[in-house]
């Protein structure tokens, strides 16, 4: 069982844990428990009534933020030809072909995401066990391997996030930074929160939401009343 400090013990006192709270409840009493300093992110966790281990019950995909996440990233493209000025000019931070892969397999990992042109997977490819364990191998789902590269690219700096189901049927994921205002961040929470539900496998019986909850990178989480 994970110890936590005196700071966290004494914000997890203001939480009523057999609450459920309205989303702007919710966000409102994470930014009154989160007690560091920094401009913490802030995370939704959905439990889901779902079996990862069947291919049709694995949630996957990407979703632009209307409000963005508060951080930017560094968007590699791996491509060739005349794709590697598109890229340039749509705002990639880094643009190569087959000699960034060489970089990546020697350790090199300055980027958050990696865009590629379906002619390149093949090479791609041959980086799995490097690149899947880490989250960065381009996929169709998530809009990161296309031939359209420059709307790619806006996305992401617009403030995309990906989602996925891990080995229990939990979705992770990230709604904003804590200095966000309440309104953009609930804003944030329904658009992912449409994108779920309507991402419901037709496997799935029942109770579809077993539980959602919001936290911040320190502070304990909350209940959010997500039935409508």
């Amino acid at each position: 069982m994970a110890r936590h400090g005196k700071k966290y013990l004494e914000a997890a006192k203001l939480i009523d844990t057999a609450k459920s709270y309205p989303i702007e409840e919710a966000i409102e009493l994470v930014k009154k428990v989160s007690y560091t300093k920094f401009d913490e992110t802030m995370e939704l966790v959905f439990r889901l009534n779902v079996d990862p281990r069947h291919a049709d019950q694995q949630l996957r995909g990407a979703i632009v933020l209307p409000n963005g996440t508060g951080k930017s990233k560094k968007v590699l493209v791996i491509t060739q030809g005349p794709k590697v000025a598109e890229a340039q000019n749509a705002g990639a931070d880094i643009v190569g072909g087959k000699e960034i892969l060489e970089d990546i397999k020697k350790g090199w990992f300055d980027f958050d995401v990696i865009v590629a042109t379906p002619d390149m997977m093949g090479e791609l490819g041959k980086l799995g066990k490097i690149l899947g364990p880490k989250g960065l191998m381009p996929n169709p789902k998530t809009g990161t391997v296309t031939m359209n590269i420059a709307q790619a690219i806006d996305e992401i700096k617009k403030g995309k996030v990906t989602y996925r189901t891990d080995k229990e049927g939990n979705v992770a994921v990230i709604i904003g930074k804590k200095s966000f205002s309440t309104e953009k961040l609930v804003e944030n929470y329904k658009t992912i929160y449409d994108v779920i539900l309507k991402a419901r496998p037709a496997a799935v019986k029942g109770t579809y939401m077993k539980n959602v909850v919001v936290s911040s990178s320190m502070s304990p989480s909350v209940k959010v009343d997500h039935l409508v």
